[in-house]
Order: structure tokens, then sequence, then C-alpha cells
């Protein structure tokens, strides 16, 4: 599992700006809890070849807030007891405050480890304004200016120190064909994904159950059907009272990061009656990013009229156009319908992410590709495709080897993908293109 870093500090003191900094990006998913005011950023980040989660929360003020401020407050020790490690911020520049000592008192409760990030310090390295941030009782402060990215890898190194990253990233190798095929079930709260989960397991067999340790685990089930082996990561809240199952709708969007990082296909199921939210449109892109298989699982369906199903068609072409080469299928994961065709997607997505693609077979369809159309000119140079290979698996991984090749266009790309898509007959899976260009001995410059 990817840890978990949460940035906690009272208003103002430059959260949002050093989550930008570490997740290199403006964007972030959104947590929309119904009445909420105010919500947590959630993103994806990497330092090196280690890939964490970052979590921004609003301005935290622990001691007997009340509206707003308590609201923010919930979001933030939620984060907290979701995060593995805490990431103190506070502001050289202001000087510590009442706050910033309510919220070291409450963080040094939490059993967590926690980092003093002291920000705004650019060309303050050395300042003895640091000294008085020892008072907090949280070990060394660590100055850094989140607006100019100085001492954030050191913030970050210091983080990520305890965990062992390992060599476990099996994306691009190939898979274990006796391994159980990891099975993430993703999608908004109350969208049913306790319900779906429940008439799995009320119809096959139950093998284990993994009681989690900590809130935060992924929980993991195993079942087998039909003689294939899955492990369910369940992102629903499931959890065992006996020899009962009790399904209870609560959302983490860490859990579901987490879930889909660690899966091989991920369901993302959308409430049919209501349509494809901009929470949907995230989770579905972090599956993009992530490389998972995935399979588009319309429930409800059954309580929907022709006029819904057509606003539904239109929020999934408009809001979900990036996966178009999911397959979609309609549910009802209350009244058991569509979950027969609903495995046998599944089993197509897992069986399209790791599928063996052989050398001969691609040459042989990017050469026929090129005398069907050809890609454009760029300049003196056309660009020329000698032989393409396998490069990975899950996602499937072509490399197509030539010259003059850093022109090729997305459509081009996409013209290329789709033939290798239609041979293969790959579903419910991303797919990349690499090209590598060769180099000319000869196109040397002689000074």
């Amino acid at each position: 599992m990817k840890p978990v870093i949460a940035l906690v500090g009272r208003p103002n003191v430059g959260k949002s700006t050093l989550f930008n900094r570490i997740t290199k990006s403006r964007d972030a998913i959104v947590a929309d809890f119904a009445g909420l005011t105010r919500d947590r950023h959630y993103g994806d980040a990497r330092l090196g070849g280690r890939e964490f989660i970052v979590v921004d929360t609003g301005g935290f003020e622990p001691e007997k807030p009340s509206g707003v401020v308590a609201e923010m407050a919930k979001q933030t020790k939620q984060a907290v007891a979701e995060a593995d490690v805490v990431v103190f911020v506070t502001d050289l520049r202001a000087g510590l405050s009442a706050q910033d000592h309510d919220i070291a008192r409450f963080l040094r409760t939490q059993q967590k480890k926690v980092i003093l990030a002291v920000n705004k310090a650019e060309g303050m390295a050395e300042s003895p304004l640091l000294a008085e941030f020892h008072e907090l009782g949280i070990g060394e402060p660590h100055p850094l200016s989140a607006s100019h990215g100085q001492g954030v890898r050191s913030l970050l190194e210091t983080a990520l120190e305890d965990f062992d990253f390992g060599d476990e990233d099996e994306e691009g190798g190939e898979p274990d064909a006796d391994a159980p095929i990891r099975l993430a079930v993703a999608g908004r709260p109350n969208v049913g994904k306790s319900t779906l989960i429940n008439a799995w397991l009320g119809e096959e067999r139950l093998v284990a159950f993994d009681q989690p340790g900590t809130t935060r685990d992924a929980i993991k089930v195993s079942l087998e059907r039909e003689g294939r082996r899955f492990e369910l990561i369940d992102t629903a809240g499931l959890r065992r009272k006996g020899k009962v199952f009790e399904a209870i709708e609560k959302f983490s969007v860490v859990k579901t990061l987490q879930a889909i990082a660690d899966a091989n296909v991920v369901v993302l199921m959308v409430d049919a009656t209501v349509g494809v939210s901009e929470q949907d449109a995230h989770i579905a892109g972090y599956v993009l990013e992530s490389g998972r298989a995935v399979v588009l699982a319309l429930n409800k369906w059954d309580a929907t009229d022709d006029y819904q199903r057509q606003q539904l068609q239109r929020s999934i072409e408009s809001r979900l156009a990036f996966l178009k080469f999911a397959p979609v299928l309609q549910i009802s994961a209350k009244k058991r319908t569509g979950l027969t065709a609903l495995w046998k997607a599944i089993l197509h997505a897992h069986a399209s992410a790791t599928v063996k693609m052989p050398t001969p077979v691609l040459t042989r369809l990017l050469i026929d590709a090129v005398q069907h159309q050809a890609p454009r000119r760029e300049g003196a140079f056309r660009p020329k495709m000698r032989y393409a290979h396998q490069g990975g698996m899950n996602p499937p991984l072509v490399v197509i080897h030539g010259n003059s090749l850093d022109h090729i266009t997305d459509a081009y790309k996409r013209y290329l993908e789709g033939r290798f898509r239609e041979h293969f007959k790959l579903v419910g899976t991303p797919m990349r293109i690499e090209f590598r260009s060769s180099k000319n001995p000869f196109d040397e410059r002689s000074p």
C-alpha cells in the first residue's frame, strides 16, 4: 500500500502551496462529502521511484471549534487518522501562535510520526527565529519554502525514510498465472459497493477473510468463482460481526486510491439514477493514470426511466470520454441482475491487461498500419517505423523503434493504438505506446 502523508496546520501557512509543489500539479481529487464546507484534497506524488499519497487539509483549529471551523477540524482529524506521516506546517515569518501550540498538543496524542515544517523560510534556513519552534515539542524544525521549492525534497526524504518500498512495482512485469486476480470496487458513497460485494459473497463460496488491523487498511476478501481465484479489495467499509457480514458505506478517499493502485481490475460503480459526478470522473482519471483495467458498472439501472438513461449516456460521453476502451454494464446489485455479464467483463479486462503480444505479430500490424496510412512528414524527415515489441503488461505497453519518431502526432498514436486493440481484441484496459528513435551516426554536426 502506498504511504499517506497528511499536511496539517492553521489557515494560511502555505499547506496548499506545499501540496501543489509535492504533487507537481494544480489538480487534486476532492472529497465531495455532502454537508461538509471544507474539503480534503488528495493527490498522487512520487519521489524518485517511491510513490505516495498526499492529503491537504483545511486550516485546523482543534480547541472547541464551532460551525465551519468544527467541520474543518473534523476533516483534519480524519486525515490524521488515515495518514502514516503527518507534516505539521507552520509559518516562520508569522512566528508561533497559540493555535500552533494547540495543534502540537493534539498531534502529540496521536501516536503518529510527525514532522515539523517551517514554511516561508526562503533565505532564512539559519535564522535564529527557528529556535522558538522547538517549543512545540515535536522535534527538529525543517525550514522550507513551498513557493520556491527549497527544502521540500529533504522534508519528503525524512517523511519516507521508514518505509520499505522494495521492488514491488509489478507494472510492466509478467503476472503470475496462479496468483488471484486483485479486484477493487470503487465509487462514491451510497452507490451500492457494499451491496454488490455482499451479493458476490452470498452467491460464491467464501474462502478466506482477513480482518484489518487498523481502520485505514483496505479489507481483502478472497473468493473463488468457476475455478478462478479473486481477491476483493474492498473500499466500502465491509465488516464482520460473528459470522454475519455487515456492510457500512464509509467513504475514505485514501482507501479508494490505495485499493486502485493495488488492483489488477477496477469496477467503477456509477449511480444510474444520478449520473456521472465530478467525483466519479476524478476516480476514473486516477484509474487511467494508474494503468489499471477498468469496467464501468451502472448500478440501480432498474430504477431509471428513459429520460434518466439518455442523461446518463450524455454524462458518460462528456465526463468519461477518456474511458472509451472500458466496457459499460447495466446492473442492479440489490436485485442481483447483470452480475454474470459483469464477471465476464472483469475476466475479459484482466485478460486484455495481461495479453502476450508476439514481436512478429506486432511488427506485421505496424507495417500494415503504416502502409494503410503513413505518418505525417515533419520538416525534412518522414518518421520511419521499423519494428515493434511488447515492453510490459498491466497495462500493455508497445515499444516502436525507428527513425525520426519524436514528432509522431497524438492522432497517429491513437490510430496505431486502434489497430493493435482491434487485432488483440483489447477491452477494458488502457494501452501505452512508446517511440524510440535510433540515432544517426552521420547526423552529428561538426563544430
